[in-house]
């Protein structure tokens, strides 16, 4: 018997080791993973830069309290300011605990109470990470929600323009809502949203949880727009693994979140954020970020290619290296074929495989997943 809660699926892998884009299972298989640890290992597993940094700090000290002044996390916060454009940085240890830092932001500095997400969103599992969440599913069986969001569909302005009152604080939002189905904002709406919020004096909070360092091509998915944000959060990516997250903010927030406001025992690690400034160093470069555009470009090539013919597709939706494939059948059966098959992918609902390949991906193992893909679904919809 297990001695951990069964909170999740386990699939049937027990990875023993892992490097680049490959997991090397206890199994004596090899699996072409296309998970990232779910969007969080960027730069695949165990690059030498960020190794090198991590140990590095281990040798100097793990943990002191942020009673200290750390410069490694000052280093890191400059980073995150600088390739966003914002001012002001707190570190947590997760995306929900980035988005928790948010919202109470939020409300501290409006004076507000309601936060305006959206239907089939995903802000984390904490409760004010599930009230916000647009997803009834994840909220089964733990009672009264918090009652101050509200969740409209996504890109519909009038339902935005009716919605926005003096009460509220934010609006809060994914430029790709990942976990609900690889959808990508419509352009007009994410910049007339960012009027109506500004005309309002409502504060505008990007969730890049999962798009943010580099998975759309940009540092930040919401930098394809022209938008400017008040609030972004940001984590998986952040550290390749090592545990943290961010809540990054404009100047003017800054009073809004004085001594005793806000905090966290281990957020701002000097571990994780050795790894996170390490991380931002080589992805924040503009020639890899040419690079994962270029990479994203082929990959929807060959998945347009290569699947768009194939009954069972419905629609190929993404950007940059963050794909979702729609069917018109159910994925799971699909995902643990392609496992059989040595690649490892996501599901995003109920319907839709889910690509997040670290975004040093050699080009011949986006064409070697693909092929994997096309097989399988060709496989199973004929036995089917």
């Amino acid at each position: 018997m297990s001695h951990l809660f069964p909170t999740y699926q386990r699939w049937e892998i027990e990875p023993a080791k892992a490097s680049g884009s490959v997991i090397y299972g206890k199994d004596g298989l090899e699996y072409l993973d296309f998970t990232s640890g779910i969007g969080v290992c960027n730069l695949g597993h165990r690059p030498e830069a960020v190794e090198q940094a991590v140990k590095e700090q281990l040798e100097l000290f793990w943990h002191v309290s942020n009673l200290f002044p750390q410069s490694i996390q000052e280093e890191a916060a400059e980073k995150l300011a600088k390739a966003s454009g914002l001012d002001c940085v707190f570190f947590a240890n997760s995306g929900a605990e980035a988005n928790e830092a948010a919202i109470k932001l939020a409300k501290k500095a409006t004076g507000r109470k309601k936060i305006i997400t959206f239907l089939q969103s995903f802000h984390g599992r904490t409760f004010a990470g599930m009230a916000a969440t647009g997803q009834e599913k994840i909220k089964h069986g733990f009672g009264r929600m918090l009652e101050t969001f509200v969740h409209l569909p996504f890109n519909d302005l009038e339902a935005l323009k009716n919605e926005i009152d003096s009460d509220t604080a934010a609006v809060m939002i994914e430029i790709v809502q990942g976990e609900g189905g690889i959808h990508v904002v419509n352009e007009e709406f994410i910049k007339e949203a960012g009027n109506i919020c500004k005309e309002n004096g409502v504060l505008l909070i990007v969730d890049e949880i999962q798009t943010g360092i580099g998975r759309t091509g940009k540092p930040f998915a919401f930098q394809h727009f022209g938008i400017s944000p008040d609030i972004i959060t940001v984590a998986k990516g952040l550290g390749n693994g090592l545990p943290i997250g961010a809540a990054v903010g404009k100047a003017e927030l800054r009073e809004h979140f004085g001594p005793g406001s806000h905090g966290s025992t281990f957020g701002g690690n000097p571990i994780s954020t050795a790894a996170a400034s390490a991380v931002m160093d080589i992805i924040f470069e503009d020639e890899f970020l040419k690079g994962v555009s270029a990479k994203g470009d082929t990959l929807f090539q060959l998945l347009d290619k290569e699947l768009g013919g194939l009954e069972v597709v419905t629609e190929i939706r993404g950007i940059g290296l963050m794909a979702g494939i729609e069917l018109s059948a159910a994925v799971q059966p699909f995902l643990s074929e392609l496992r059989k098959s040595g690649l490892i992918a996501l599901p995003a609902g109920e319907k839709v495989i889910r690509l997040l390949p670290p975004l040093n991906v050699r080009t011949e193992d986006l064409q070697k997943a693909v092929n994997i893909i096309k097989e399988i679904l060709i496989k199973q919809t004929v036995t089917a």
